[in-house]
């Protein structure tokens, strides 16, 4: 089975032509650089995915905080991590690349956020 997909490893963006047999990656043609073959085979045999979604909060600036993970994950376990950070809300002021979950369904893979915000203060 041919399936073609397009490199994203690097800027070149090459059109990749890739070879499937019985799941695995046969041959990779089209890539101009050694990051193609290795995407190709990444994207068929186990693609990941960075996260970003946003977290509820509860007193705070923001009435959503902006977070992702800080590695990929397996991309068959998206819908159950979003199902997680649904359940996530954040009462104390955050920083950027404040811990948010330390442990994204037992993967090993910290949710962080990517935005500041600050605690409501009332006027006096």
């Amino acid at each position: 089975m041919i399936r073609n997909m397009i490199c994203i490893e690097c800027p070149k963006g090459c059109a990749l032509s890739v070879d499937i047999d019985n799941g695995k990656v046969v041959k990779v043609q089209g890539a101009k650089c050694p990051k193609g073959a290795a995407y190709a085979a990444l994207e068929v045999q186990d693609p990941v995915r960075t996260l970003t979604a946003t977290v509820s909060s509860e007193g705070l600036v923001l009435r959503l905080i902006p977070v992702r993970t800080n590695k990929p994950i397996p991309k068959k376990c998206i819908l159950k991590a979003m199902e997680e950070i649904k359940k996530v809300k954040v009462k104390a002021p955050v920083k950027v690349g404040d811990v948010i979950v330390k442990d994204l369904l037992g993967l090993g893979v910290k949710v962080v956020a990517t935005r500041d915000s600050g605690a409501m203060t009332r006027p006096s």
